[in-house]
């Protein structure tokens, strides 16, 4: 046998005067509470959430609410490939050059430098400050390099004549030699030749750095003109390149005397001596040898102080060098 019993709830006003509200002792509802004891008795329950007053929206969600996640995304690498673009030109070309050479196909691609936003070129000012002599002061130990490398090609000839008795002993050989010659210049000369009175060094700024974008500016300088080789030992015989042409000797070569004697003449070490002194007078003397050797100096120094000094000069002061001449001068 099920019983079935249905409780009915009353309404919220008949409950609340059938179960009235327990206060403590000392306690009036309607008076302010410095009159009474504290209540420390349970608290009320809240009224529903729908009674509750509404939280405010996020502002992502107030001001985003259509935009998809991977669009968020895709904006913040747009934004950061902006700002790294430099960095990411460069890695993408190389990528792109590695992969073409690997495969065999030459492509002339541009030429992108590596670069943080940070090291952008910043706008100020110069003066026609000595930068050249400051920075060809730092070389240290190669104030004059020997520069400009000339190979040329002589004939030599050793005799030796040495006469047994009666019997004439005599010997020579014409060899081939391959000579080494290099030209010093002089790229510090001192203080006292950069000094503004003299003329050596001029320096011109065509336009100043703005809004980031580099300045320009020329540079004309003077130096001494290159040197000869100055001693045997600045000129080099290529021995692997030396070869006998042609030999001449006496009747009575070789004979038993004749050969011991003239033998020892023709070691390595004396015709090396012999080829070095002819090669150092063809380098100091000669004009089809001198004159390309002071040229191929003059052009290798220009280039050294140009690419490897004055530019990373003036690009960290915010230019670009358009312009730069060497005059040469007798010392």
């Amino acid at each position: 046998m099920v019983r079935i019993v249905i409780q009915r709830t009353p309404p919220r006003e008949t409950a609340d005067r059938a179960y009235p509200p327990q206060y403590p002792p000392g306690y009036e509802p309607g008076y302010p509470s410095s009159h009474t004891q504290p209540f420390t008795g349970p608290q009320p329950l809240p009224e529903p959430p729908r009674y509750q007053p509404r939280r405010p929206r996020r502002l992502s969600r107030l001001f985003l609410p259509h935009i998809p996640r991977w669009a968020r995304w895709a904006a913040v690498l747009v934004l950061v490939g902006l700002i790294f673009r430099r960095a990411a030109a460069w890695a993408v070309l190389t990528a792109l050059s590695a992969a073409l050479h690997l495969v065999g196909i030459n492509v002339h691609l541009p030429d992108v430098k590596f670069g943080w936003p940070w090291q952008s070129i910043s706008s100020g000012t110069t003066t026609n400050t000595m930068v050249g002599p400051l920075v060809l002061q730092k070389i240290q130990g190669i104030s004059r390099p020997a520069l400009g490398t000339e190979n040329f090609n002589f004939l030599f000839t050793h005799t030796v004549s040495k006469n047994i008795g009666p019997w004439p002993c005599w010997y020579s050989g014409t060899f081939y030699a391959v000579g080494h010659a290099s030209a010093t210049v002089d790229l510090n000369p001192g203080p006292a030749w950069w000094k503004s009175g003299t003329g050596h060094y001029q320096l011109r700024v065509l336009r100043q750095p703005a809004q980031g974008a580099p300045g320009k500016l020329s540079v004309a300088m003077a130096l001494p003109l290159p040197q000869l080789p100055q001693s045997v030992h600045d000129v080099t015989v290529d021995n692997t390149l030396s070869k006998p042409v042609s030999t001449n000797h006496s009747w009575t070569y070789p004979g038993l005397g004749c050969g011991v004697m003239i033998q020892p003449q023709f070691t390595q070490s004396v015709l090396y001596a012999q080829a070095q002194s002819v090669a150092f007078s063809q380098a100091t003397h000669l004009a089809s040898v001198t004159r390309p050797l002071i040229a191929a100096a003059e052009n290798e120094a220009t280039v050294m102080i140009r690419d490897n000094f004055l530019q990373p000069a003036v690009n960290a002061l915010g230019y670009t060098l358009t312009q730069f001449s060497i005059r040469w001068v007798s010392g």
